[in-house]
This record gives structure tokens, C-alpha cells and sequence, in this order.
């Protein structure tokens, strides 16, 4: 059963992205003509075919917190990385048209790539410490600019209900662009595929959007302490009974 869920799950998602060829040309017309709805348009269509993935991998979420997600200003997500689910949840949950900051690889895949172009996406190499800095400049950037931005802390999954060390690049953006900082807790992403051989499972995930944290007027020492006082919040979120039932 797994195995047959597999094989329909990656034929939707390349049949769909073909399937939605047309409307990615609309969007990127749009996009160059800075239309002010295309982040609206283009955010409906990959929330859609996101959902389905979702579906077809038989995950079902509880969400709370999403009142925490301030509504008139860019911020800075910053979940926990259990595993690829995570891209899809944070596209589907996060109740507002935002970039992520993902790895390089991604590039590879046609098509998504083209979409993570459309979304604002930006594509860090973490083997090369320049071109990681370059891209976290672009992110601060999008977020001057009135663009909200996920980023994983950790920098790649865990792969289990573990969690790595927040490293300090989203925040220190964060505090130079004076964008509220929102840690998201994600658990159970991980039992969908990582912990089956990269097979599809059903499996509940709860992801947990914490209280925004300001960054404006934000002193050194508490900047400098931002990456652990996230990273235990989420452990703590993450560790809460609800997660556990």
C-alpha cells in the first residue's frame, strides 16, 4: 500500500505541474508586469497542488496559532525541520503569500523550480559560506521589501523528532530588517516518508505558531540569544501534551 501511495503521490506531483503549465505562464506575466495580484494568484495554485500532495499522502495536521501571525507587516517564520513535508505545511498553513529560503538542489527539479522562482524563493548552497550569506542578504531584502520569508534554522532536516542547532542567519535578518520573528513547531512531519525509507505513510502532524517575537529596538545580548530562546520555545511547543496524545 505504501509503495502504490508512492508512485501515485509522485505522478500527481509532476502531472499537476504540468497540468498547471498555463496558469504558471499567467503568473509569470503577471509578475512582469508587477501585477498586485500575481502573489495572490500564484499562491493559490501552489496552496492547491500542495494540498493535494497532502492528501494523497494521507497526512492530516491540526493547526494552532495561526491568530499569532501578525497580519500588516513582513516576518520571519522559523519552524523546526523534520523533513520535506515540512515545505508543503508551511506553503498550505502560513496564512499569508510568503518566499522560502530553500536549498540549492531544489533548483534541479523542473518546473518547481520555476514555481520557487514565482514564489520569491531564494536558493542557498550551505558548501559555500559566501554564496549563504549572499542569499540571506537577498531574504532581508524581500523582507525590507514587504515580503514574509520561511527559514529553516537548523539548515537541513532531522529526519526525527530531534532538533538540530538553530543557526543564527534568520534571525540576524530578521533584527537588520526589524521583522518580527514567528517560530513555528512542527511535529510528526518526519513519520510521513523519512522514518518509512522515503515511502509515503499516512501520519498526523501538529504544527504550533508561536506568539511573534519583535526585533525592532532589540538590544545585542538578546539578539545574540534569539536562535536558542526560539529554539527552546519550539521544544517546548513542540514537547506540549497536545503533541503527544
Amino acid at each position: 500500500m505504501a509503495l502504490l501511495r508512492t508512485i501515485v503521490w509522485f505522478a500527481y506531483f509532476f502531472g499537476a505541474l504540468l497540468a498547471l503549465s498555463p496558469q504558471m505562464l499567467c503568473a509569470k506575466r503577471m509578475k512582469a508586469r508587477a501585477d498586485a495580484g500575481a502573489d495572490d494568484y500564484i499562491h493559490r495554485y501552489v496552496r492547491m497542488w500542495a494540498g493535494t500532495l497532502l492528501r494523497i499522502a494521507g497526512v492530516t495536521v491540526t493547526v494552532t496559532g495561526q491568530e499569532n501571525i501578525p497580519k500588516n507587516c513582513a516576518v520571519v517564520f522559523t519552524p523546526n525541520h523534520q523533513g520535506d513535508y515540512d515545505i508543503p505545511l508551511m506553503l498550505l498553513y502560513l496564512d499569508k503569500p510568503h518566499a522560502l529560503v530553500a536549498k540549492i538542489e531544489t533548483m534541479k527539479i523542473p518546473l518547481v523550480r520555476t514555481w520557487m522562482k514565482l514564489l520569491d524563493c531564494v536558493f542557498i548552497d550551505r558548501k559555500s559560506p559566501r554564496h549563504s550569506m549572499e542569499a540571506m542578504r537577498e531574504a532581508q531584502t524581500l523582507l525590507e521589501n514587504g515580503k514574509s520569508v520561511v527559514v529553516f534554522p537548523e539548515g537541513t532536516r532531522s529526519k526525527s523528532d530531534a532538533m538540530g542547532e538553530f543557526k543564527a542567519g534568520a534571525f540576524r535578518i530578521a533584527c537588520k530588517a526589524g521583522a518580527p520573528v514567528v517560530p513555528v513547531a512542527i511535529d510528526g512531519s518526519y513519520k510521513v516518508m523519512e522514518a518509512n525509507g522515503n515511502l509515503m505513510k499516512p501520519a498526523h502532524v501538529n504544527i504550533t505558531i508561536l506568539p511573534p517575537i519583535e526585533t525592532k529596538g532589540m538590544d545585542r545580548i538578546a539578539q545574540r540569544e534569539l536562535a536558542g530562546q526560539v529554539a527552546e520555545q519550539i521544544r517546548q511547543a513542540k514537547d506540549a501534551p497536545v503533541h503527544n496524545r
